[in-house]
C-alpha cells in the first residue's frame, strides 16, 4: 500500500511537471503580409515587412505591395530567404533611391568608417538572401548621370525577377556574386554604361534592354572556372534616339562570358559588336558569342574576329537547365 501511494504521488508530480513544459515555439511570421503606404496593409514600408518574417524561413512567404512610390533603400539580408515580393502592378509599385558612387553618406561615416557611397553600396535594392523572387514592380535609381548608381544589386543564389522594370543609368543591374544563379524574365532594363554587369550566372529570357546613350550594354566579370556568365534568350535590344553607337559588351574581367541567342537588335548596335576594354589580351580569354541575331544590329558580317557565332549544335547546350545546373539542378520555373 505504501509502495502504491508512493508511485501514485510520483505519477502526479511527473504529470504536473510535464504539463508545465511549454510546447515548441511556432513561427511568429504569417505566410503573407501586405504593404500599403496609406496604412491599409500590415506595414507601410517594404523593409518593415521583410524584417517581420521569421529568420531562415524554409518555406515560401509572400509580401504583397500595393501601388505607390516607396522611397527606400531596401535590403533583403542573407537570413531572410524564400521571400516572394509581388507588386500590385509593374508601373504602379516603384521602389526608388538616388545614391551613387562618391556621394557623401548622410550624417557622416557608415559602420565601416567610409564617408562616401561606392558602386557596391549605391543600390536602391539589395538582395543578399537566396531563393528570393521579385515580381511585377519597378526599381529605379534616379541619381542621374553621375557615374555608378545601381538600382538592383543581387548577391543571393536562385534569384528570380519577373515582369519588372529596372531603371537607371550607369551600372543599373549588378548581377553580382560569382556562382549565384539569377533568372530575369519579361523584364525591362535600361541604362547607359555597363548597365548589366557582374560575376553571376544570369539568364535573361524575353527581356527588353534599352540603351540610353552611346556606350556598352554588358560588363561581365565571369571567373575563369565558371562555365556560364550572361545568357540572353529571345530578347530585344532597343535605344533612346540619342544612342546610335552601342556595343553588346566589354569584359570587366578577362574571362567574361556573354551570349545573345535569338536576339532582335536595333540599328544602334555597332557592326563590330564587342569591345576588348582597351586590352588585346582579353580577346584570347573572353567568350562573346551570338546565335540567330536579327534586326539591323543583328547583322554579324562585320563582327570582330575574336567573337563567335554559335552553330546549331553548339547552341543546344544553352538551356536554362544546363546553365543553372553547374552546382546542382535548379529550375526557376519551379519556384
Amino acid at each position: 500500500m505504501i509502495r502504491f501511494s508512493f508511485l501514485l504521488c510520483l505519477l502526479i508530480w511527473a504529470t504536473g511537471t510535464f504539463a508545465q513544459t511549454p510546447p515548441p515555439a511556432s513561427p511568429t511570421s504569417p505566410a503573407s503580409v501586405t504593404v500599403a503606404l496609406d496604412g491599409s496593409g500590415n506595414f507601410k514600408t517594404i523593409q518593415e515587412a521583410v524584417n517581420s518574417f521569421r529568420d531562415h524561413m524554409q518555406v515560401r512567404v509572400t509580401l504583397y505591395v500595393r501601388n505607390g512610390v516607396y522611397a527606400e533603400k531596401l535590403v533583403i539580408p542573407s537570413w531572410k530567404p524564400n521571400i516572394h515580393v509581388i507588386g500590385e502592378s509593374k508601373d504602379g509599385v516603384i521602389i526608388t533611391g538616388d545614391d551613387y558612387s562618391g556621394k557623401d553618406y548622410p550624417g557622416g561615416k557608415d559602420g565601416t568608417g567610409k564617408d562616401k557611397f561606392s558602386t557596391y553600396t549605391s543600390y536602391t535594392v539589395l538582395v543578399d538572401a537566396p531563393d528570393v523572387i521579385l515580381e511585377n514592380l519597378t526599381i529605379r535609381n534616379t541619381a542621374g548621370r553621375v557615374g555608378q548608381a545601381v538600382a538592383l544589386h543581387v548577391e543571393g543564389d536562385r534569384f528570380v525577377c519577373k515582369n519588372c522594370m529596372l531603371l537607371g543609368n550607369q551600372d543599373t543591374l549588378y548581377a553580382a556574386a560569382e556562382g549565384s544563379r539569377q533568372y530575369y524574365e519579361n523584364c525591362f532594363i535600361e541604362g547607359t554604361t555597363d548597365f548589366i554587369f557582374g560575376k553571376s550566372i544570369s539568364v535573361f529570357q524575353s527581356c527588353t534592354i534599352k540603351s540610353l546613350s552611346d556606350s556598352f550594354i554588358t560588363a561581365a566579370a565571369t571567373p575563369d572556372y565558371q562555365q556560364y556568365g550572361f545568357v540572353f534568350f529571345d530578347c530585344k535590344l532597343i535605344a533612346d534616339p540619342a544612342a546610335k553607337k552601342v556595343y553588346l559588351g566589354r569584359p570587366w574581367r578577362p574571362y567574361a562570358k556573354t551570349i545573345f541567342i535569338r536576339t532582335e537588335m536595333g540599328d544602334h548596335i555597332l557592326p563590330v559588336g564587342w569591345d576588348n576594354w582597351g586590352n588585346a589580351a582579353n580577346e584570347k580569354t573572353v567568350l562573346y558569342a551570338e546565335y540567330g541575331s536579327t534586326g539591323v544590329g543583328g547583322n554579324t558580317a562585320k563582327r570582330i574576329a575574336w567573337s563567335k557565332q554559335l552553330t546549331a549544335k553548339e547552341v543546344r547546350q544553352y538551356t536554362v537547365a544546363s546553365i543553372f545546373s553547374e552546382k546542382s539542378l535548379w529550375l526557376p520555373e519551379k519556384q
